[in-house]
């Protein structure tokens, strides 16, 4: 394979093709000597989740790390990479590195580096680590001695759910949340948040929460198309109030109302910012994606709140967190975070908080919605991933660096922002944006309309321009 790349979220790979534990030990080598050259006494912690041969993965960077001498805080049974940041933070260490690829297809593993704030590290850290990662394999992972590391206390095992399940106990009132009224379900997407789950609520519906690295054939990214079993199952139930899904690693959140419907990512930030302004009286500026809705803009503007634009990938988010005072930041994948928490993306920590302002407000979830609708008007977003060949990317670049779409069929294009991919304007209020994934082999479609039909026509017509390409 050619030179090991980070995309926007860490490095990923298809299992045993690219993601194998001689390239692991490679990225865990450079990051050994980075971090060597800037922090005296270094300490780590290291995680996986339930995908294909994790737990490999993550004992061979453990050794890897404990081989230099540097202190290791190891959790040995598969986690969520929330609870692996929140475990950097909470054992005082200089890195975190969880194996995971998040959202991915269950081919894909990755490897995810966190900083000591507990939250992503930053692009010119991962830059740094990029140019340190060497052609060659400088050790023998298997003659290093498991037992050997934990007698010298370079390895220390420790369990990151409950440092976590302890933290949301501090946070939230759960027995508010057990004893009302409303009835909540859960959906792991057999991924990694479930064990956390389980513990905090038994008494819930818990759905698709056992451990499956093929993620029974579906993706395990909160979107529509994979939780269509889910949705219809809360819509023929008709007695839960909210349902609270999260991706592979549950830093990433999806929302089922009480009659089977999908509320999506931007609406999750909307109703965020809205419950802690209106609600909280808690002020502070608000960070979002390029791909978020506008309806932001609008919804901050009325609590007199400054919104920030960045690119897409939680890092940048991370990056104005740890600078200003940021009421809640969150980008249109799914990953959030708020004021109070690790500027770190986290489903469950955001899906508590939404169960709590039911709670707190005595309003359901649609009720909640339709006040913030009343400010920001009703607004529809849909995202089409087109699989896409490699030699087809430069084409795609090529073709959107030119200019030359001045209208999708007939409907013209205002104004365009290329903050990250290619933003076409037709109103204030109608966009459509088009962009190659820095982590898989897509270009993306994005659109916010007015309505249904107009998001699926403008999303219809551009997948037919890239096809023609």
């Amino acid at each position: 394979m050619g030179k090991i790349k980070f995309g926007t979220d860490g490095w990923r790979g298809i299992i045993a093709k690219d993601f194998t534990v001689e390239n692991v030990i490679k990225i865990s080598q450079a990051t050994v000597k980075w971090l060597r050259a800037r922090v005296k006494s270094p300490k780590v912690v290291v995680a996986y989740d339930f995908r294909f041969n994790g737990k490999l993965f993550a004992e061979t960077v453990a050794k890897i790390f404990a081989n230099n001498d540097i202190v290791v805080y190891y959790c040995p049974t598969p986690t969520s990479t929330p609870a692996l940041s929140l475990g950097v933070v909470k054992k005082e260490a200089s890195l975190g590195i969880m194996i995971t690829a998040s959202h991915n297809p269950p081919e894909y593993n990755g490897y995810k580096l966190k900083g000591p704030y507990g939250g992503p590290l930053l692009e010119e850290s991962l830059r740094e680590i990029e140019l340190l990662i060497s052609d060659s394999v400088e050790i023998n992972v298997d003659s290093l001695k498991w037992s050997d590391f934990l007698a010298k206390n370079l390895i220390v095992e420790v369990n990151l759910d409950e440092l976590y399940i302890e933290n949301v106990k501090k946070n939230f009132d759960l027995t508010k949340i057990k004893e009302s009224k409303f009835k909540f379900a859960f959906n792991a997407m057999y991924g990694s948040g479930q064990n956390i789950m389980k513990s905090l609520f038994p008494e819930i519906l818990h759905y698709n929460c056992e451990a499956n690295p093929s993620f029974n054939g579906i993706p395990p990214e909160p979107i529509p198309q994979n939780l269509k079993d889910f949705m219809q199952f809360i819509k023929k139930h008709k007695n839960i109030s909210l349902g609270l899904v999260v991706d592979g690693d549950a830093d990433r959140i999806g929302l089922i109302d009480g009659n089977g419907n999908y509320i999506d990512s931007h609406s999750i930030m909307l109703l965020l910012i809205y419950y802690l302004a209106k609600y909280k009286k808690l002020k502070g500026k608000v960070v979002t994606g390029f791909s978020s809705t506008i309806r932001i803009e609008k919804l901050c503007k009325y609590f007199g709140l400054p919104v920030e634009r960045v690119k897409i990938g939680f890092k940048d988010i991370c990056k104005i967190m740890l600078k200003e005072d940021v009421l809640v930041g969150g980008e249109e994948s799914g990953g959030i975070t708020i004021k109070g928490h690790i500027p770190e993306r986290d489903g469950i920590w955001m899906g508590l908080t939404i169960w709590t302002a039911m709670i707190e407000t005595n309003k359901t979830i649609e009720e909640l919605l339709n006040e913030i609708y009343e400010i920001t008007g009703k607004y529809y977003y849909s995202r089409l991933d087109l699989k896409i060949e490699e030699t087809k990317r430069p084409i795609i670049t090529e073709f959107l660096k030119s200019n030359s779409l001045k209208s999708i069929n007939k409907e013209k294009i205002i104004r365009v922002e290329t903050l990250d991919g290619h933003k076409f304007f037709f109103n204030e209020n109608e966009w459509l944006m088009i962009r190659l994934s820095g982590t898989e082999q897509l270009v993306r479609i994005y659109c916010e309309a007015t309505t249904k039909e107009r998001v699926d026509f403008f999303i219809d017509e551009a997948k037919k321009i890239i096809e023609k390409l």
